[in-house]
Formats: structure tokens, sequence, C-alpha cells
């Protein structure tokens, strides 16, 4: 087993997790700005992954992020308010179209992805930490380091 390849494929989903943890956070902390710098609500962002398997030489392996594209196929609601500053002549407001429980639910899975990589990680951590430190155990019988005895 290539200890190194899993570790590198494993650190690539946790980047990728990582940057969609980041623009979940952007999408909520935007869910009621109405204008940005270009003047229109703000538009949620969705981030695209890509597998990535080249040759069997190459080291990477793995999944990236391919894309953080803002979502233009929904729209927002239109908001009767009519004291807002950004309210048209009939007092509606453009919002966003960021939906809290929508961006939460990306947020608890990209999460959860997250652990797994990182628990992944960690098992490849201790295997190769195991296979390279010489178990008490391993001593032929009874000729072992008093060190290694358990106590007792």
């Amino acid at each position: 087993m290539n200890f190194i390849s899993g570790i590198q494929a494993t650190a690539g989903a946790l980047n990728a997790e990582q940057v969609r943890m980041d623009i979940v956070a952007q999408n909520l902390a935007n869910a009621h700005t109405t204008k940005d710098t270009d003047g229109n609500p703000y538009k949620r962002r969705v981030v695209s992954f890509e597998t990535v398997m080249t040759g069997a030489g190459s080291a990477e392996k793995g999944v990236r992020v391919s894309g953080v594209k803002p979502d233009d196929l929904t729209q927002g609601d239109l908001v009767y308010n009519p004291g807002h500053p950004h309210a048209n002549g009939q007092g509606m407001v453009q919002m966003p179209n960021v939906r809290l429980a929508v961006e939460m639910v990306d947020l608890m899975s990209a999460s959860r992805a997250y652990e797994a990589n990182l628990s992944v990680a960690n098992c490849l951590a201790s295997s190769k930490s195991s296979l390279t430190t010489p178990s008490p155990r391993a001593t032929p019988s009874g000729t072992g380091s008093s060190r290694f005895r358990p106590p007792g």
C-alpha cells in the first residue's frame, strides 16, 4: 500500500471540502445582501469538484475544486418592504437567492465529508507509524527489554 498517494488523495479531499465550507459560509453571510458591488442582489455561489486520476506513475489522484460559480438559475424572492433603501417604485426588494436551510444542509454535508477524510488521514498515519515502530510484543519470547514489559 502506498501511504503517500493515500495521504495526498485525502489531503486533496480535505482541501476541497474546506473550500466548500468557506463558500457556504460566504453564502450565509450574504443571505440578506440586496446589492453587491455591481448593484445586484448577491448570487449564491456553488463549488464544483472534479476527479483527478492521472497515470499510474503520478502521485496526483483524488478530488479537487474545479470552480466556484454563481448560481444564476434561481432568483431570489421579491419582498415587499417600501422602507428598504433598495426598494423599487412599488416597494419591492429583490433578495438574494440564498436559502438558509439549503446552505445549512450543504454545510453539514461538507463538515461530515471533511471529518470522514480526516479519519482516513489519521488511520493512514497510525498505520504507517505502527509499521515503522517496533511493537513491545515483537521481541522473541521473553527476551525483550524490561521497559517493554507490562507493569505488575
